[in-house]
């Protein structure tokens, strides 16, 4: 990069040293008389209303790296990129059937994590650890992916220097963001990201709705940004921006694997648990795709950093680049503050999805049963400073391309925690040990296959293959899926034949329909009590 944008950096400067006051002002919002608890820390007290829980998962779901990845995507790889598109639109209708009686039965027994609920459903501790090791592995990379984000705003500022430069002077921005992001969030916790999250959405769709206007009037129009898309991918070899019809599976399964993994995510579930009502929820099911519109034209971006001839080395630059070359130096500020932004929200909610699930799933089941309130929220704090150690740790010393191919392994592992938990939402047949054996079938193949298939830098972790049975190329995590679901059926009927010992429920069916202020819904204990024997 030419030398460093001193407007754009001042401009990013003051909208980060501004989401810093308030990270650390939200200690002070809707704070609870006795905050030392997981409810209060970690899920902000279970109090966030309609708009407060809709900038949360959207500050959660669409995060730097979307910003900077799917139209990176479709400026490498043409139409196939849109993938991102439809399944957000899908994930909406299915998410309505289960997030509703996920809430409920998570405020009637006070669970904080997926592993919460699947330990009572199934009286299964070594279930709920499968769930909890998956979400904290399927995490790490994610958090990683925020911090490249950042990390490439601030190389296409010019900030730290060039390649040659000394790694701590290079470094060290990214480091001072990191600082500043663990320090709020371990003061905070999810009340910081919360209050960011109206700030970073407002800027997003700012700069979108300008992007989509401004930029297409430089270019000529549509037509010739379309018209010049198409040229770079039939010189290539690519057929024009559709992709061939012997990628339509790979579009399809990819798309609709996607949807099932995207509330399985530790960090979803967490946004959803901090809303205050089982209402909220399902309101929120139908105004998140306003999302999806923005991500879709969020999605040309990709089409017209192909004509307007940005050339980068590295495809996750070609929009930072883009905004740099077309807005004018402060507009190109407030872009950037966006993407800076749209990765510290989703990083803090990440790394205290990861620390719960740490504390109440791995430390507080198996090493410290009798652990107090106040005990669990002190590790939660110090597990999402670590895990935000690991992440930083991981960007700064491997290869970017490690980082994404993880993020994509994380995809697959994930969708592996599907059975458990929304098979778990409404059936009981399910055993605990097919679900057990399903998940580790599902996890042994995914991993082995990803591994196996050359993407698209290197010679392992792709995300597509061959469909054994059928012979089309398909979303591995998706097969993967597939062949968890038969184990765990199979199993099932062989275990229930055999009569093997179901684990015990604590739940009751009416648990799942239950809201805030029912009777027997002890919202207001902390989650070390609520669920405990007696206690619903």
């Amino acid at each position: 990069m030419n030398g460093v944008n001193g407007v754009a950096l001042a401009v990013f400067i003051f909208f980060f040293v501004a989401v810093t006051v308030m990270g650390f002002l939200a200690a002070r919002w809707r704070a609870a008389e006795n905050a030392n608890n997981l409810d209060e820390w970690g899920l902000g007290g279970r109090s966030f209303g309609t708009w407060i829980t809709w900038f949360l998962l959207g500050g959660d779901l669409y995060t730097a790296y979307t910003f900077v990845a799917v139209p990176a995507a479709i400026y490498a790889t043409g139409a196939a990129g849109f993938f991102a598109v439809p399944y957000t639109i899908l994930v909406y209708p299915l998410i309505f059937t289960f997030l509703p009686r996920l809430w409920s039965v998570s405020h009637k027994h006070g669970y904080v994590t997926t592993s919460d609920f699947v330990r009572g459903r199934f009286g299964s501790k070594g279930l709920s650890l499968a769930v909890a090791i998956t979400g904290i592995l399927a995490t790490m990379p994610y958090i990683a992916l925020q911090l490249v984000g950042i990390q490439a705003v601030l190389d296409v500022m010019g900030v730290g220097g060039g390649e040659n430069t000394n790694w701590f002077i290079k470094d060290l921005p990214l480091l001072i963001a990191f600082g500043v992001l663990a320090a709020y969030t371990y003061s905070s916790g999810l009340r910081a990201p919360a209050l960011i999250a109206f700030v970073k959405d407002t800027l997003i769709y700012i700069v979108i709705a300008v992007a989509i206007i401004y930029i297409p009037i430089k270019l000529g129009g549509f037509d010739d940004i379309f018209s010049a898309a198409n040229d770079k991918f039939t010189k290539a070899g690519a057929g024009g921006l559709a992709p061939a019809a012997e990628g339509q599976w790979a579009y399809g399964t990819l798309a609709l694997g996607s949807a099932l993994a995207l509330f399985m995510y530790p960090h979803s579930i967490t946004a959803t648990l901090s809303s205050r009502s089982r209402e909220v929820i399902r309101r929120n099911t139908t105004i998140l795709p306003l999302y999806s519109l923005m991500l879709g034209l969020l999605a040309l971006l990709g089409f017209m950093a192909i004509a307007a001839g940005v050339q980068v080395e590295n495809g996750q630059l070609a929009i930072p680049q883009l905004f740099e070359d077309m807005f004018p130096d402060w507009f190109t500020g407030v872009a950037f503050a966006a993407i800076g932004i749209g990765a510290l929200v989703p990083a803090a909610i990440m790394s205290i999805a990861a620390a719960n699930l740490f504390t109440r799933n791995i430390y507080k089941d198996f090493l410290r049963p009798n652990a107090t309130a106040e005990e669990e929220t002190k590790v939660s704090k110090l597990v999402s400073l670590l895990v935000k150690v690991g992440a930083l740790i991981f960007v700064l010393g491997m290869d970017k391309t490690v980082a994404i191919n993880f993020q994509l392994l994380g995809g697959i592992w994930i969708l592996q925690t599907f059975p458990a938990l929304v098979g778990g939402l409404f059936t009981r047949w399910f055993h605990r040990w097919a679900l057990l054996a399903g998940w580790a079938v599902g996890m042994v193949y995914g991993t082995w296959k990803a591994y196996d298939t050359p993407s698209g830098t290197q010679k392992h972790f792709g995300n597509t293959a061959d469909v054994p049975g059928i012979g089309e190329i398909g979303y591995i995590g998706l097969t993967a899926f597939v062949l968890n679901v038969v184990v765990t059926v199979v199993l099932t009927l062989v275990l229930r034949a055999v009569k093997a010992p179901d684990g015990v429920d604590e739940t009751a069916s009416a648990d799942y329909k239950a809201d805030a202020g029912d009777p027997g819904v002890q919202t207001d204990l902390p989650p070390a009590t609520a669920g405990a024997p007696g206690g619903h």
